[in-house]
């Protein structure tokens, strides 16, 4: 996701939360005619909207060491969107929040965290929810729970209400991995594919305002559109719709010698995301509850 949010500052008024693009990585951008964060796509599947957006922003690097010493606005509420550093050792404290956190004048109102749904491991295809242990079976996803964790002592140290969204894999306008499909990076074959979870972009940004908004709110919740197909079925019916061939097609045993590790774990860990508090507690249903709907949306958002 985008570098990280922070609301709109001390007012009586909930914040309006803005998150027009979810994927670069560390960077913190403020807007300070809006009051609010953004952060900017790299790459070439930007769409117009992203290119106009201004980018004479406030920028903080928490992975330098004068991080430290800044100072960021105040703000009611705090959308925080940073993945964990790749170089952090898992289950120790998670620097950049770390850094982050020291560098708020005051504690925010509420905390509203994007994790990951990588925290509850493999669940072997059953029906997870929020209640379910965390059970993470790689680094990147430890991280993530030491980060959880970390959080839920400062917010409990501070007063500040605790909101952690634990989110799939996000799709959208250039996030539809067409070069991969380009490329012809094979994907697993759809025998071998487990359930998948994802979310577009779009339905994220709603589930993050009412995180935000909303009086009460779940610590944690679920995120996802409860369209439970395959990263196969995905990767096919983008290549269908963009008009691309079909990726090729290999077998788990082929996978294991040939995937990268990161892409492995994705492929190899299955669970199904119970979304009841989403729907019910944040009153949030996915508008692109079929992802074809979702994708031939992205397509044209790309192509404007």
């Amino acid at each position: 996701m985008a570098g990280t949010g922070a609301g709109r500052g001390l007012s009586s008024r909930p914040p309006r939360v803005r998150l027009p693009v979810p994927y670069c990585r560390r960077r913190l951008r403020r807007c300070p005619a809006a009051g609010h964060a953004a952060g900017r796509r790299r790459g070439r599947h930007r769409t117009s909207r992203e290119r106009s957006i201004d980018d004479d922003l406030l920028a903080l690097d928490l992975d330098r060491p004068d991080a430290d010493d800044a100072r960021l606005p105040a703000a009611r509420t705090v959308i925080y969107t940073i993945a964990p550093r790749p170089e952090s050792p898992p289950g120790a404290g998670e620097p950049r929040l770390e850094r982050f956190l020291a560098a708020l004048p005051a504690p925010p109102v509420r905390f509203v965290y994007l994790s990951t749904s990588g925290v509850y491991g493999d669940c072997g295809g059953a029906l997870v929810a929020e209640t379910r242990p965390v059970a993470p079976q790689t680094a990147r996803a430890r991280r993530r729970v030491a980060a959880e964790t970390q959080l839920a002592g400062w917010c409990e140290a501070h007063g500040v209400e605790r909101v952690v969204l634990r989110v799939p894999g996000i799709y959208g306008p250039g996030r539809l991995g067409l070069e991969r499909l380009e490329a012809g990076t094979p994907v697993l074959r759809e025998a071998d594919a487990g359930p998948g979870n994802r979310i577009h972009v779009d339905d994220l940004v709603r589930a993050v305002r009412a995180a935000a908004d909303l009086a009460v709110v779940p610590a944690v919740c679920n995120v996802g559109d409860g369209d439970y197909r395959s990263a196969t079925w995905f990767a096919l019916r983008v290549a269908e719709l963009a008009g691309l061939p079909p990726p090729p097609r290999v077998s788990r045993a082929e996978a294991a010698r040939t995937f990268d590790r990161r892409r492995l774990s994705f492929l190899t860990e299955s669970r199904r995301l119970d979304l009841a508090r989403l729907h019910d507690e944040l009153g949030v249903r996915a508008r692109f509850a079929d992802a074809t709907d979702g994708i031939r949306a992205s397509l044209a958002a790309t192509s404007d």
